[in-house]
């Protein structure tokens, strides 16, 4: 069994695009239209496929994620290139397109392929406050650093 680590400082899991270092990660909470409690059997193992299908063309990492009977629970790790409305807006309107595809009888419940409720919960998973306090620290240290090294101002030659 092993023992989870927490991160901190320097460890932090980190991606990164061409000049960005992220870790944008978002607690999100969605449901069924009218919370109808139809998320279980099957169903359920083919949201999970639909939804990880979906964050996988988006570049999207789930790093937890849970299907209740009446809600879907998901940890993202959503790349700064994404808008997390758009994204969610892309996966709830795909998702139920794969879902009423896939499950014809549920049209008769549903009707104009609404599967999901209008809106969703979200919140940003940030670093504890004294990870944030012992990196700002070390950013000042190589500020100080970078300032005590040698660099020669040069005169303009074009001024009299």
């Amino acid at each position: 069994m092993s023992k989870s680590k927490i991160k901190t400082g320097r460890d932090i899991d980190e991606s990164s695009l061409s000049h960005t270092k992220w870790n944008c990660m978002y607690h999100i909470v969605f449901i069924p239209k009218y919370r109808r409690k139809a998320i279980y059997g099957k169903l359920r193992r083919d949201i999970g496929t639909y939804l990880r299908r979906l964050c996988e063309y988006k570049g999207v990492e789930i790093i937890e994620a849970k299907a209740c009977i009446d809600h879907i629970h998901m940890l993202l790790k959503i790349p700064p290139t994404l808008n997390i409305s758009q994204f969610m807006g892309y996966m709830k309107g795909k998702s139920a397109l794969m879902i009423f595809d896939n499950h014809a009888n549920l049209k008769y419940k549903y009707g104009q392929r609404n599967f999901w409720a209008k809106g969703y919960y979200v919140s940003t998973v940030g670093l504890n406050k004294q990870t944030i306090k012992k990196y700002i620290q070390e950013q000042e240290i190589e500020g100080k650093i970078s300032d005590t090294r040698n660099v020669k101002e040069y005169k303009d030659p074009f001024q009299g």
